[in-house]
């Protein structure tokens, strides 16, 4: 019999598109959601490509621009609006249109040793040709030389720091309007981004939700060969550990990779469009990017899967040390153990290394490649800006945008490390989910009112593992209203018999039937609400009292809960506990003792009123005094209600209709328990052993 889907460690694919579609499904409801977040992220992108060009603006437009050349107009000529200075109106030559710079003659205002002049003609480099101011008889002069025509001279007047205000008090107005578009698009960005973080994570937190409440609705399906053959750790890591990796891959790659695009395209269009030349010596580092990328690629997925394996490895080792630490310490096996948990951890900080190194190399490779763009552009953009072909502004801004351009790039090594993590993870989950439960409700099923409690099992066979039998030919009939019980030695096949009746199990062969119905014809929840089962590990969940015997069904009024308390002689400790029936319980009930969590599993079966009992080894665990107590009101409970008793103590089923003795999984005898000593079979050897103080056979 199959209840394990054998997982072993999952390393995928860093991008496998089958598990990538799959899980676009559950994304898929919230398409809406997910296309308004990319929305904005274009927003948010376009606003963080906006602010370098608005520098640059700020930049070569106004605040360097006191160098730009002008053309002087009469008042009542000038075309346009201007700067008024001594009978004459100066308009910048990128305000002007082709006919009106034909009409009028070039001024610069020139800054040298201090104090600025208004130069009549056009310096060509103004900030790096050697020039020289001269006053002379007839005035200010500018000498200029010339390698092509000897010296220059320009007539050059000198500018007092107020009238330069004149000349600035356009430059200071535009200013002002940038800083205020600038900070007023850093707030859109910063509204948009906070709206889009939130809805992103909104959505992928949904997401995830629903995912592992359909990987934990999974989980109450599987039968329990399946929980028998897979580790408790190992599916806990399924809902929590694996379901989070993948709301990484949600929230920080799926749609994050929307805005690196938009990134990647827009630094790279602007620098296209601003200067074509220096763009392409920018980007060209992109072959190399490429290539590096691909490599990384390569050997960062074998250094990965070395990982997880090796640390798989060292998990399982942790895991069976503490386990079975009773074993290690009573036989003095520490050294051994520790000599092979070094060894598997030596295999995992070597893997550990080879991953760093790999990832050491890679990012730095990438800020060597971002460096190399970066110096091009100081190389080739500060030789344009001394020659006087480029603007201190558009080298400023291609530096922004180099560096927005390299970001995503350099943040490769995290998201591809993520995506990794998120492939290996879903294909883990979604192999749990593709296991299919042994155990279906029927297409038609049996409406159960309340069970009369007739039981019969017709050479029913059973085994955990293939052809491995723990029953065969198991047949018996058990009457409505009967007490029943089954012994036999361990292994013989008793909570076998218990685990088909409530099917925890499917059964291979044979038949059971309830009421003359068989059990695969109910529907598994109405048939497990009317079999009432009692434990001999009994497991309380957190809470209080009287929540553990309620459990969570609001049908059980408080009255309901008192009065099954009081039948199994519960209610008498619980008025003593302080809190009483809200007494807070712990994890499994580790402030109560065997003998009282015992009576609050009775009273909790009781409280759901089933038609049929199962007492599985329920009073081992229980000291004489209690077995009295619940021995009286067993008495009374089982009137007109099938009980089943699985137990070793024969002293507690003597009372019983008939019981069934079992024998290496097989039915060996049936009767009272006088008629059973009378035959003097299996039983009788059974009981005499008991009461001669040896240890029982089961």
């Amino acid at each position: 019999m199959n209840g394990g889907f054998h997982e072993e460690e999952v390393i995928g694919k860093a991008y496998d598109g089958r598990l990538m579609k799959r899980l676009l499904k559950y994304a898929r409801p919230y398409w809406k959601n997910l296309l308004v977040s990319i929305i904005m992220l274009a927003v948010i992108t376009g606003t963080e490509l906006a602010r370098p060009y608005l520098i640059k603006i700020a930049i070569d437009e106004h605040i360097l621009a006191i160098s730009a050349p002008m053309r002087a107009f009469a008042p009542r000529e000038a075309p346009g609006p201007g700067v008024l200075f001594r009978g004459k109106v100066f308009i910048r030559e990128k305000n002007l249109s082709a006919s009106a710079l034909s009409q009028a003659p070039t001024y610069q205002l020139i800054q040298y040793d201090q104090q600025f002049y208004l130069i009549k003609g056009l310096i060509p480099n103004p900030g790096t040709d050697k020039y020289l101011i001269k006053k002379e008889n007839d005035g200010y002069w500018l000498h200029r030389e010339a390698l092509d025509k000897g010296e220059e001279k320009y007539e050059a007047t000198p500018v007092t720091s107020a009238e330069i205000g004149l000349f600035r008090e356009k430059d200071n107005r535009a200013l002002l309007k940038l800083s205020l578009v600038f900070f007023l698009i850093a707030i859109v960005g910063f509204i948009f981004n906070y709206l889009q973080v939130n809805l992103l994570q909104a959505t992928s937190q949904r997401i995830i939700h629903n995912m592992r409440i359909e990987v934990f609705t999974h989980l109450q399906r599987m039968p329990l060969a399946f929980f028998d053959q897979n580790p408790t750790g190992r599916l806990v890591t399924r809902v929590t550990n694996d379901t989070d990796t993948l709301n990484e891959m949600y929230s920080s790659v799926l749609i994050n990779l929307f805005r690196d695009l938009f990134m990647v395209m827009g630094a790279a269009l602007i620098m296209i469009k601003m200067n074509f030349r220096l763009a392409l010596l920018s980007l060209a580092v992109l072959p190399v990017i490429i290539g590096a990328a691909v490599i990384f690629r390569r050997y960062a997925r074998k250094a990965y899967r070395i990982v997880r394996t090796t640390l798989a490895r060292i998990n399982a080792t942790m895991a069976e040390n503490i386990t079975g630490m009773g074993i290690v310490q009573i036989f003095a096996q520490e050294e051994k153990k520790f000599k092979e948990f070094r060894a598997v951890n030596e295999d995992y900080f070597k893997a550990g290394m080879v991953e760093i190194k790999i990832f050491a190399i890679f990012r730095p490779a990438m800020d060597l490649i971002f460096s190399i763009a970066m110096a091009l552009i100081i190389w080739y953009g500060g030789a344009r800006i001394l020659a006087g072909t480029l603007s201190f502004g558009l080298v400023f801004a291609f530096v922004n945008y180099i560096g927005q351009f390299f970001q995503p790039i350099l943040e490769l090594t995290e998201k591809y490390n993520i995506l990794q993590a998120a492939m290996a993870s879903s294909e883990r989950i979604f192999l749990l989910l593709d296991t299919e439960t042994e155990l279906q409700n029927p297409h038609t099923p049996v409406t159960v009112g309340g069970l009369k409690g007739k039981i019969e099992f017709k050479q029913v066979w059973f085994a955990y593992h293939d052809q491995d039998w723990v029953l065969k030919e198991v047949s018996f009939s058990i009457k409505p209203g009967q007490t029943v019980a089954l012994v036999g030695a361990t292994g013989a096949g008793k909570t076998s018999i218990i685990s088909l009746l409530t099917r925890m199990y499917p059964l291979q062969r044979g038949e059971i039937l309830v009421d003359g119905v068989k059990l695969e014809d109910y529907k598994l929840a109405e048939l497990r609400r009317n079999i009432g089962v009692v434990l001999q590990d009994v497991f309380l969940f957190t809470g209080d009292i009287k929540t553990n015997i309620r459990l969570n069904n609001k049908e059980i009024t408080e009255q309901k809960i008192i009065e099954a308390a009081e039948k199994v002689k519960a209610d008498s400790f619980i008025r003593l506990l302080p809190g009483g029936y809200n007494e807070p319980v712990t994890e499994r009930g580790s402030t109560l003792s065997a003998g009282q969590r015992q009576l609050l599993s009775f009273a909790r079966v009781l409280a759901f009123n089933p038609s049929i009992l199962v007492l599985d080894e329920a009073t081992a665990n229980i000291d004489t005094e209690t077995e009295v107590l619940i021995q009286e009101a067993l008495r009374e409970l089982t009137i007109g209600r099938t009980t089943i008793i699985v137990a070793h103590r024969l002293s507690t089923i003597q009372r019983a209709d008939q019981i069934i003795v079992l024998h290496k999984g097989r039915v060996r005898e049936i009767g009272s328990h006088q008629e059973l000593l009378a035959q003097r079979g299996l039983y009788y050897e059974l009981f005499k052993l008991q009461y001669k103080g040896q240890p029982t056979l089961g």
